[in-house]
């Protein structure tokens, strides 16, 4: 299983960014795909799952600003950021739970700052 995450950089509050996860080694279609982040000193947090079906959950703090979504042929998954503010800075990693085992792809820092 890889998962490699790209597409994080500098935003200004307000600002919008599109990060892609890119899978492979798993039947991608059949598992749900879900966007973590840590911010330094607090613990990693869910922020977007999008289930195999497509439906979706969000952490109360993104509701509204963030999406996400998936692409089962390019084997992809997107959040697309919103209206970011300051405490959206963190180090954003795609998630795949699988037999009892969760993998991460390497993070991509986002930083959200005037």
């Amino acid at each position: 299983v890889q998962l490699q995450a790209s597409g994080g950089g500098l935003a200004q509050p307000g600002g919008s960014l599109r990060l892609s996860c890119a899978a492979s080694g798993f039947i991608f279609s059949l598992n749900d795909m879900g966007w973590y982040r840590q911010a330094p000193g607090n613990q990693r947090e869910l922020v977007a799952l999008v289930t195999g079906g497509g439906s979706t959950n969000y952490a109360d703090s993104v509701k509204g600003r963030f999406t996400i979504s998936r692409d089962n042929i390019r084997r992809r998954v997107y959040l697309q950021m919103n209206n970011v503010k300051p405490e959206d800075t963190a180090i954003y990693s795609c998630n795949v739970f699988i037999n009892s085992r969760n993998y991460w792809g390497k993070g991509t820092q986002v930083t959200v700052s005037s």
